[in-house]
């Protein structure tokens, strides 16, 4: 249902994320809005690790609530605002996708909406048609 797209006339990925994906005709397509670091309650964290956990968990949860989880995640884009957060996404979005490549942005900002918010992480995921 998710082709990987893997050609050897542009770079290979810099990490573990596909080139590009492919979504079969007639799926089921579902894009997460940007989910930031904070509790369910709203209270945001002042560790940015925690921060990362948390938005790919609530991404997750939002999937988990259309009935898909990790393995149906197309596109992730991650919004980071301190580059020396680099590592702590890389390894954050690896373990939360299991093994599973999507494509995948990474990018380093100014600023999101609360100044005590360091990631923001949105998705595109697909399933087959119910």
């Amino acid at each position: 249902m998710l082709k990987p797209i893997r050609t050897e006339t542009a770079p290979k990925p810099f990490s573990n994320y596909e080139q590009g994906i492919e979504i079969a005709p007639g799926a089921r397509i579902v894009h997460v809005s940007g989910q930031v670091g904070a509790e369910v309650n709203g209270t945001i964290p002042a560790d940015a690790t925690r921060q990362h956990e948390l938005a790919w968990d609530n991404a997750l949860a939002i999937l988990a609530a259309a009935g898909m989880d990790h393995t149906n995640v197309v596109d992730a884009h991650v919004y980071i605002t301190d580059r020396s957060h680099l590592g702590i996404s890389r390894e954050v979005r690896d373990r939360k996708l299991k093994g599973h490549l999507p494509a995948s942005t990474l990018l380093v900002v100014a600023g999101l909406a609360d100044p005590r918010l360091v990631v923001e992480v949105d998705l595109v995921a697909a399933a087959p048609a119910t």
